[in-house]
């Protein structure tokens, strides 16, 4: 009897401990905001060929959660096929706009995807719009965003590109974000360390990027 009682008091305890694992590790997956993200309603900026869309995730705006990679979601209001020639992540020192360390961004390993936004896997509402964007998540990228630095996003559109003419940005229209953006209508994703951020129609809201996240 004693033998059958330690059994049974040794299989608890270790389906105690598992469940407990388990709910650390359901807690360690959940997704959390790195930033405050963007709100609707939205408008749509549309007409990318050509464009490069900057986004600035400012340090200090960041919220203190522990992460070990950060993830970027864009979003689409219009458009069948997204053209993209490169995507890059830039880093500065706070307050500065000269570039200390640049990253790349990829969507199904490569930095020049084609995103299909006609695809219910990708979009699952199809008739995208303002009301309904389409939001894409990028692959997590294996930095840790640090208050002591600014960092942007840049994704660069394919130029000459019949595609990328008829898609369209997510622009929020009401000023809630921590996030800010701006275009350039050049390849701005080739810049090197040492290199100053290029400047735009600053200080508006951010095109496509949505939300920078932890998974």
């Amino acid at each position: 009897m004693n033998t059958v009682y330690r059994f049974t008091t040794l299989t608890l305890i270790m389906l105690a401990l598992a469940g407990g694992f388990s709910q650390k590790a359901a807690a360690a997956a959940k997704a959390e905001n790195l930033v405050r993200g963007v709100v609707g309603p939205f408008a749509s900026n549309s007409s990318w060929s050509g464009f490069s869309a900057i986004s600035l995730i400012p340090g200090a705006a960041l919220i203190p959660v522990t992460s070990t990679q950060t993830v970027f979601y864009l979003g689409f209001t219009a458009g069948a096929t997204a053209d993209i020639s490169n995507m890059v992540l830039y880093t500065t020192a706070r307050g500065s706009s000269t570039i200390t360390a640049v990253t790349p961004v990829t969507l199904g390993g490569v930095s020049n995807p084609s995103i299909n936004l006609a695809s219910s896997t990708v979009c699952p509402i199809i008739e995208i719009s303002n009301f309904n964007p389409c939001i894409v998540r990028l692959d997590p990228t294996k930095i840790v965003l640090s208050a002591t630095s600014d960092y942007y996003l840049v994704v660069y559109f394919t130029p000459s590109d019949s595609n990328n003419g008829l898609i369209g940005a997510t622009t929020p229209t009401i000023r809630l974000s921590s996030l800010m953006g701006w275009y350039v209508s050049s390849n701005q994703s080739q810049l090197t360390v040492g290199s100053p951020i290029p400047a735009g129609n600053s200080g508006s809201q951010p095109e496509f990027l949505m939300y920078v996240m932890t998974q």
